[in-house]
């Protein structure tokens, strides 16, 4: 029998994700982490960007996350996120729409206060972009 761990990914509004997986990839602020069962425990905050979650016998699931939580325990993976979505519910004119907002907002800054905050709505606006890609492109080559 495979090893499996049990995932939950949960945003501040909903549970968007709970079920059993392989493996897990989260955007980690020191870089991508992969999670297989059995993994050392771990606490870590998570940046903007794509989790991943493969199932044996299925399509690769993504998701995004504006950033939060990543609590790993041997079989268990928690995703605490204050906005998740699954890669395919993300609003693509939303997304460049915001890009397009804070790119023109860091071009205008007024003070430092108003770049960051353009910086980290920029950040988030283009990882949703990136997650849309590569589920376009995973469709692309299996279909």
């Amino acid at each position: 029998m495979a090893m499996t761990l049990h995932v939950d990914i949960v945003s501040a509004e909903a549970e968007i994700f709970s079920g059993t997986a392989n493996m897990v990839f989260a955007p980690a602020e020191m870089g991508e982490v992969g999670i297989a069962p059995r993994h050392t425990p771990l606490l870590t905050r998570l940046k903007p960007g794509e989790v991943r979650v493969q199932i044996e016998g299925q399509e690769e699931q993504f998701f995004y996350v504006s950033g939060g939580m990543l609590e790993v325990q041997p079989h268990v993976v928690t995703v605490l996120a204050d906005v998740a979505l699954r890669a395919r519910d993300i609003d693509e004119a939303a997304a460049l729409k915001a890009k397009e907002r804070a790119e023109k907002a860091m071009a205008d800054r007024k003070t430092d206060f108003d770049f960051a905050r353009a910086e980290a709505e920029l950040a988030e606006a283009v990882a949703q972009l990136r997650a849309l890609k590569k589920i376009r492109e995973k469709a692309q080559h299996s279909g």
